[in-house]
């Protein structure tokens, strides 16, 4: 009887041994995956580059007129930004045929009532890129950093009428914040005018807000609306519709100009880069989407903001108040909070 009692435990097992070996096992779990260094290496070239192509974008912009105008056709310039996009589209697609393919997703033949719908936001963009060059004559490189942080209002606010998404209350606060920080940023203590920036440069700055906010929303529920359907090939048609709008814009505005002094007056190095710096940061945008998160996208405009303000002291003269200082910091918590709560929403 004894010998088969201990058989009998022998055959249950020991409860003490029992318990560590399951604290062995959870310690095991516990401890974190080993980092994978290529997707931490590409995600820090995407959000490195999303940083520089942010913070250089208004500088070229500024950096390339001459005695405060510009000697080039903004909408030559603007037709090229489309064309290099699209020819980066075309590249990306070229190496997806290569490797996977020419799928039902992946292939450029389409329907009327799948490419119908992107002249919308192309026009929009349109309208919207022309804005960003007239703004300057009202606002400097530092000061349209903060003021288009004011399309994540724009943004959430159409999110929520168009798309019917609710907004968490800390994005609400956040834009309290953003508007804050906006206003704050732009307060001129050496003046006798309240705001640096005039009530034109600030009306432009809200419209192209808005055209950008409903650009963004209804891209966004046309991609979204065939989520199979390769994003290059979604981006090449808008890119298409956004050159042929472009063409329209310097028949209209520019047509003489273009006609007499050539397609290419004007231009400069400085035009070039900025032309390549349009072009790159909208594909650096969709490839932090894609390898990183909203929150490096978050992080990168908010060291943009202080890398234009810093490097403006230099090049223009840009006087760094503690106003704008302050500013910059509310907006770059606040656009922190926002993302924190679309993360949480």
């Amino acid at each position: 009887m004894e010998y088969r009692r201990i058989k009998d435990q022998d055959k249950d097992g020991d409860p003490a041994i029992e318990d560590v070996e399951s604290l062995r096992v959870k310690a095991l779990l516990d401890v974190p995956p080993p980092i994978d260094k290529t997707k931490w290496k590409r995600k820090s070239a995407v959000t490195l580059a999303l940083t520089f192509l942010t913070s250089s974008q208004a500088i070229l912009i500024v950096w390339s007129k001459r005695a405060g105008r510009y000697e080039y056709s903004v909408t030559t310039a603007n037709f090229l930004v489309e064309a290099l996009k699209c020819t980066l589209s075309l590249a990306a697609l070229a190496r997806t045929w290569r490797t996977e393919g020419v799928t039902e997703d992946n292939r450029l033949s389409t329907t009327v009532d799948e490419v119908s719908v992107y002249p919308i936001p192309a026009a929009l963009y349109l309208v919207k890129n022309l804005l960003q060059y007239y703004i300057f004559a009202y606002v400097d490189a530092p000061g349209y950093q903060i003021l288009k942080n004011l399309n994540i209002i724009s943004t959430g606010v159409l999110y929520r009428i168009i798309l019917k998404k609710k907004l968490s209350e800390i994005q609400w606060a956040a834009f309290i914040l953003l508007c804050a920080g906006c206003t704050t940023a732009q307060l001129n203590p050496s003046s006798d005018h309240v705001l640096q920036t005039s009530f034109m440069g600030w009306m432009m700055a809200i419209v192209m807000a808005l055209l950008s906010g409903f650009a963004g929303v209804y891209t966004e529920a046309i991609i979204k609306k065939r989520p199979s359907r390769n994003i290059n090939v979604q981006n090449f048609w808008l890119y298409v519709f956004g050159m042929a709008f472009n063409v329209l814009a310097i028949l209209i505005q520019d047509f003489d100009a273009v006609v007499n002094k050539g397609f290419f007056h004007g231009y400069s190095l400085i035009t070039v880069l900025m032309i390549i710096n349009h072009a790159l940061s909208g594909i650096a945008v969709s490839m932090v989407m894609k390898y990183a998160d909203n929150i490096v996208k978050v992080y990168s405009t908010s060291v943009a903001m202080l890398v234009t303000a810093v490097v403006s002291v230099f090049l223009f003269n840009f006087h760094l108040s503690l106003a704008f200082f302050l500013g910059s910091t509310v907006v770059s918590v606040s656009i922190y909070l926002h993302s924190i709560g679309k993360l949480q929403r």
